[in-house]
């Protein structure tokens, strides 16, 4: 071999070892953010979203699942039938599925999960959503026939949200706590006030993370997840809370930057069961107070869509409504005056932790004043808006984002933290409840817009976008966020 030959592959070699200790393994650890600290980790027995942003499909499933789309797709129930009335189905479970505590999930899960939430003592927080069984029937270990009482159209959608999860019977005592599910991860550990780890169940049903540890850390401050992203600290934030560092993030080759929708309506809800807010005047004088596009622009950076009612412009059904109270201080006046409500009114607007909603509020605050109302600002943790202002009612206004999806179910709920009562609203929800067919209820959702509009039962200030900042080389994650979770499942690091 020629001297010349030799040199070239000798510096072949050199270069093949050098690539290989460039192509390393690929990392198998992540670190993401959340704003808000979950009051607990069992979503069938509390109504805070975060609790299934951080266990849904990761920890615990159900029936069926909601993908990034929003569409329900087999999870637990393989596969499904439904009657010709449509009232019933028969789910054929996947066999040799066991919960991260060893034991089977079978027919008999499913009937005491689902007994469990419709029970006359539940404590499920989206109870209204398993009314309509009627009966559940255990046809073999792997097979259930769940009969309606009428049809239900979204029957489907609403077994793969996180209520309808499915925990084992012998550990719902803990699951608060402790929550034991069938996911492709297992709780590790629960660091109150700072993270939330799971690691990979080896013994999943379904194909395996690419993952061995998810980091889940709470991060409320809009500049500590800034820092925490920059240093590295975390590897992502699938819902950034301040659109203004966005642009730092886009000149940043380490980063990636993903605006996408949520279904997070975020309303100034006013309790209509108490004075002067239960006067329909005072509630559209409220609603013509406000302009929308300055708390879009102060609030959000212009980022966020308007609204005019409880719907999301990216869903089918949806009417633009904005258009309904245009802002306008001399007719707000007048409607107050006509309702008696004397200038310097005093209110409590409570306002929960997240950006957004004090952002908006001190913006909606200084509107109120233009038309004689005087809003006290009052800033409350989680924990408390959760017991004060939903739970207890204790409040004037608040700002909020509804992030569940087709939640216009709330409004005909008896006991709703704003307590609207309209009986013509019910029915008319209970309609949209029972159809079947696509067209007829896109239809019924219009209808169900215009009345809350007409009502004026809250602002509806714009739907939440979803800012996601996270490490360039990370893919698996959702770019929307069609119901209130961060789905790691798919997450991974390019190799």
């Amino acid at each position: 071999m020629s001297f010349s030959r030799r040199v070239f592959l000798a510096l072949t070699l050199a270069t093949a070892g050098l690539m290989g200790v460039a192509q390393a393994a690929p990392r198998k650890d992540l670190t993401l953010a959340i704003p808000l600290e979950p009051p607990h980790l069992d979503p069938t027995a509390g109504a805070a979203a975060a609790i299934g942003g951080v266990v849904y499909a990761n920890v615990i499933e159900s029936l069926t699942r909601i993908d990034g789309a929003g569409q329900p797709k087999p999870s637990l129930a393989e596969s499904w039938t439904i009657s010709p009335d449509g009232k019933v189905y028969t789910f054929a479970l996947r066999k040799g599925v066991q919960f991260h505590d060893g034991s089977a999930f079978t027919a008999e899960t499913v009937k005491f999960n689902l007994d469990r939430a419709r029970a006359a003592d539940s404590t499920n927080p989206q109870k209204p959503l398993f009314e309509p069984i009627d009966t559940v029937e255990i046809v073999d270990p792997a097979t259930v026939k769940v009969t309606l009482k009428r049809p239900t159209g979204l029957f489907l959608f609403n077994m793969g949200q996180p209520a309808a999860a499915m925990l084992t019977p012998g550990a719902v005592g803990d699951a608060k706590t402790k929550p034991v599910g069938t996911g492709p991860f297992k709780f590790e550990k629960w660091s109150k006030g700072a993270s939330v780890d799971l690691v990979r169940n080896p013994g999943y049903w379904g194909p395996a993370s690419k993952l061995d540890k998810v980091s889940i850390k709470i991060i409320g401050d809009a500049s500590a997840a800034f820092a925490a992203l920059m240093a590295g600290d975390i590897d992502a934030y699938p819902n950034f809370p301040a659109a203004e560092q966005l642009d730092q993030f886009r000149a940043d080759p380490r980063f990636k930057v993903v605006v996408g929708n949520t279904e997070g309506e975020t309303i100034l809800a006013m309790n209509n069961g108490r004075k002067p807010w239960d006067d329909v005047r005072v509630r559209r004088a409220v609603s013509m107070a406000v302009d929308r596009k300055s708390v879009i622009d102060g609030a959000m950076y212009g980022l966020a869509k308007p609204i005019g009612s409880h719907f999301p412009p990216q869903d089918a059904g949806y009417v633009d409504l904005t258009g309904k109270y245009p802002f306008d201080v001399a007719k707000a006046q007048a409607l107050l005056k006509e309702a008696g409500v004397a200038p310097g009114t005093k209110l409590r607007l409570v306002l929960p932790p997240p950006e957004y909603a004090r952002k908006s509020g001190e913006i909606i605050a200084s509107q109120l004043k233009k038309v004689g109302l005087e809003a006290e600002i009052v800033p409350m943790e989680w924990a408390q808006w959760l017991s004060d202002v939903f739970k207890g009612k204790n409040f004037d206004m608040t700002i909020i984002s509804h992030v569940e999806p087709l939640d216009l179910d709330i409004y005909a709920r008896d006991d709703y933290y704003f307590d609207y009562k309209s009986p013509a609203y019910k029915a008319l929800y209970a309609e949209i409840a029972a159809t079947t067919d696509t067209a007829k209820r896109i239809e019924l959702y219009g209808k169900a817009q215009q009345m809350l509009a007409e009502d004026a039962v809250n602002v509806w200030l714009y739907v939440l976008p979803k800012f996601g900042v996270w490490n360039a080389k990370l893919k698996g994650l959702w770019e929307n966020m069609p119901i209130p979770v961060n789905d790691v499942t798919q997450a991974s690091w390019d190799e």
